[in-house]
């Protein structure tokens, strides 16, 4: 089981987005979960990289509660990371967001995005551990 305690601080990232048309994209960059009041605030900046389309400069920010609750940074709630990893889930109209984390190489982790909608479809892997 994770807590908000074992996100805080740098993690390196490394992300995948496999479109259905077999078009890949590929995201490098660091993970920060920095303390702010109770919970944490998320950065992650790094490169973008879409094949036909270049390199772009890239981050995002959440907000993350102590029973590790995501909002965007406008405060929307987003999802729940389940503390001993598994499946969590986001509607966001027309879109169905289904992700699954995974901790069990901790502190190496993983989740994986599974995005289908009217205008997407596509799987985003993102890989964490520990900066260094």
């Amino acid at each position: 089981m994770v807590t908000l305690d074992d996100f805080i601080g740098n993690w390196d990232l490394a992300r995948d987005i496999r479109h259905a048309d077999g078009g890949v994209g590929l995201f490098t960059g660091q993970a920060n979960w920095r303390r702010e009041g109770a919970g944490a605030v998320y950065t992650e900046t790094g490169t973008l990289d879409i094949p036909g389309q270049g390199r772009f400069a890239a981050e995002r920010r959440y907000l993350w509660a102590p029973d590790l609750s995501i909002c965007f940074d406008d405060g929307r709630f987003f999802h729940q990371v389940p503390a001993a990893g598994g499946a969590a889930a986001h509607w966001c109209d027309p879109d169905q967001y289904d992700v699954t984390y995974m901790f069990a190489d901790w502190p190496r982790w993983s989740c994986t995005w599974q995005v289908k909608g009217p205008r997407k479809n596509y799987a985003m892997t993102s890989r964490y551990s520990p900066a260094g």
